[in-house]
């Protein structure tokens, strides 16, 4: 009567993201052996940016931390432009490809592919990628086997992910219903995560990150001062300085912000949810510092999450660089220096060197995101950077 093995039934159970897609690969492989390569690439709209985000094979990984414009890669954007998945049976079609992704891919031997396209609610969120060495490998047949399992690692992608941004989409009502107008504009959002983005991307190599962790560090940078929430008004928006008592007061955010994501995992069940860690670390401790003044706990150097010290450099050099009711926007370059002046007291150094390496994809950056308007309050940032700001 219990003789029937479902092979799918570990999708549901409490495990990792990427757990759940490779016992889909397994299948797919056992059926089909040809099969050499299945892997994702995420879509970021606001920015046009195609990037990768997990891959699925026996062998290296041939696009490890890759990301592109989708407007300059014109046969992806023709499957998007259809909105039907492409069949390239013959790789060599593409042999005087000029893309980096392209080359790779000869280069590792893949003969033919199969592109699906994926959409939320009708919009582009990403693709699908199959891969095989043998040439003419995607016949209807095996296209016919293949898309069910597409759409099954889409929606648990989808699924998981949507958990987040829900969750993050939340947050800011609250933040709205609340009025707290502090550091936290849309904009600092849009551009602090992808700056953080753009350091774990450069760290990669050095640090083992795969392309999850360093969506996740996108994804779950918005969240490093949930904890303001729990600061009251008359101190978080508070146009002068801050005595030492609301100065306590302040810090504790980072205490309460560890606290609110305990509560919201508990609260939206969101234990199946991959990496909480990176959430819960972001939160706690992007105010430490590497000489250990910082705070909550005083830690020093590689104590402190390696997320962590990602975000306190993104989230500084913002705040240097956006106007607030104190001071004008500084320039680039003051801001790159003080950020040198932080480097290896404050700022994890590594960090930094990687970041100021980075001119022309932090000028896109903002530019991309710039302030609607320039009417912000007060900021409050990691370490009480405003008398440097008024000898600026």
């Amino acid at each position: 009567m219990f003789t029937h093995q479902d092979h799918l039934g570990g999708i549901h159970q409490d495990i990792p993201l990427a757990e759940k897609i490779d016992s889909i690969y397994a299948i797919l492989k056992e059926r089909l052996p040809f099969l050499s390569r299945v892997s994702l690439a995420l879509y970021d709209a606001r920015s046009d940016i195609l990037r990768t985000f997990m891959h699925f094979s026996a062998e290296a990984n041939p696009l490890v931390n890759y990301q592109a414009r989708l407007a300059e890669a014109p046969s992806l954007a023709e499957i998007v432009r259809k909105g039907r998945p492409r069949v390239v049976n013959d790789l060599v079609l593409f042999a005087s490809g000029e893309h980096e992704h392209t080359r790779r891919m000869e280069e590792e031997g893949h003969s033919s592919s199969y592109t699906m396209p994926v959409y939320v609610r009708g919009a582009f969120f990403g693709f699908i990628f199959f891969n095989s060495r043998e040439p003419s490998s995607f016949t209807e047949d095996v296209l016919s086997q293949i898309d069910p399992f597409g759409h099954l690692i889409a929606m648990a992608i989808i699924s998981e992910l949507s958990v987040v941004q829900t969750l993050l989409a939340t947050i800011k009502t609250a933040r709205d219903m609340a009025h707290l107008r502090d550091d936290e504009t849309g904009a600092h959002q849009d551009r602090m995560s992808r700056f953080a983005r753009l350091i774990a991307r450069k760290l990669a190599n050095e640090h083992g990150f795969s392309d999850e962790y360093i969506e996740n560090v996108f994804i779950f940078a918005p969240l490093h001062d949930i904890g303001k929430l729990g600061v009251p008004d008359q101190i978080l928006l508070k146009p002068g300085r801050l005595t030492e008592d609301e100065y306590v007061q302040m810090k504790a955010h980072t205490i309460k912000g560890r606290q609110i994501i305990d509560r919201m995992v508990e609260n939206f069940e969101l234990d199946q949810v991959s990496h909480l860690d990176i959430m819960r670390n972001i939160a706690e401790f992007h105010h430490e510092a590497m000489d250990g003044s910082g705070y909550p706990e005083g830690r020093k150097g590689d104590e402190i999450p390696i997320e962590a010290r990602i975000i306190a450099v993104a989230d500084i050099f913002d705040a240097l660089t956006s106007r607030r009711p104190y001071k004008e926007p500084w320039s680039m370059d003051e801001a790159f220096s003080m950020l040198v002046q932080l480097s290896g007291t404050k700022l994890d150094a590594a960090c930094v060197k990687v970041f100021l390496e980075s001119r022309d994809e932090i000028e896109e950056i903002r530019q991309q995101f710039e302030e609607k308007s320039p009417d912000e309050a007060s900021e409050k940032t990691s370490f009480d950077l405003r008398p440097a700001m008024s000898q600026a």
